[in-house]
């Protein structure tokens, strides 16, 4: 059994597929210049005195991982196939320069037919020189280790589609679900920090409104659960965390957690 070892938890991204401010668009909350209301695509930054490694590659990668300082990476672990979750490995490719190394990628199979669609070229038998060099896992249900640090696969849904949470120590981090069953509930029992999406106010028909997120983290007895990939629907951020329930709060770019 690996003890998993103290963690630095950095929230790279907590805004929808669209981010916030989203294009074109004249809302308070697109147009607001507190930095709380600015939101790239959902992902973080989970490190150990070891091992660094990401959940999710989003379009803002590449931005994410300069903001970060992030100089060392060891492995990207995916939730689920859809763009705004995936597009940015390409750019693993420095890291592949720089480590001299594949990159080691888990993600469950539905997730890794859509890499190889959509980054053909990354598997190609005769490649290109200079494209991302990776290494596949395969995700299901039995927990695995990267580097020093133990996880937890939780199996939630997205509306139909199967979408990989995870759980490392006392941390678990779920985006894109409106549903999860009784007994992956269990796995995410006596986290002290539970991460969930929450995407608006109104309800929708694949991801958890604010008051479902939060009904759920009370359920669960959590000590502390911060809310993630948000949309300009749901309102200023200043004014939608001041009326949270105690022992909630809306995430935000950049936000550092230390367990």
């Amino acid at each position: 059994m690996v003890i998993c070892p103290d963690l630095t938890i950095t929230f790279l991204g907590t805004g929808t597929s669209s981010g916030v401010p989203m294009i074109a668009c004249g809302c308070e909350v697109c147009k607001s210049n507190d930095f709380h209301n600015k939101r790239l695509r959902s992902s973080i930054l989970v490190q150990s005195a070891l091992t660094t490694l990401v959940v999710d590659t989003t379009p803002d990668f590449r931005t994410q991982m300069l903001r970060a300082g992030v100089n060392k990476l060891d492995a990207v672990l995916f939730t689920h196939p859809h763009k705004d979750h995936i597009a940015g490995l390409d750019d693993v490719k420095a890291f592949n320069y720089f480590q001299n190394k594949d990159m080691d990628v888990y993600a469950n199979e539905l997730t890794q037919r859509a890499l190889k669609r959509e980054f053909a070229y990354i598997f190609d038998e005769q490649k290109y020189p200079g494209v991302p060099s990776i290494n596949l896992h395969l995700i299901d249900s039995k927990p695995f280790v990267v580097g020093d640090i133990p996880v937890i696969p939780i199996l939630v849904y997205h509306l139909n589609m199967p979408v990989i949470g995870f759980r490392f120590g006392n941390f678990t981090y779920i985006t894109d679900a409106n549903r999860i069953d009784p007994e992956e509930l269990e796995k995410v029992s006596g986290s002290k920090i539970l991460v969930l999406n929450a995407l608006r106010k109104k309800k929708h028909i694949s991801h958890f409104s604010l008051s479902e997120a939060i009904e759920l983290s009370q359920r669960l007895d959590m000590p502390n659960t911060y809310f993630t990939h948000i949309s300009h629907q749901l309102g200023l951020h200043q004014e939608v965390n001041s009326d949270l329930p105690s022992g909630t709060h809306l995430a935000y770019d950049e936000l550092k957690l230390e367990l």
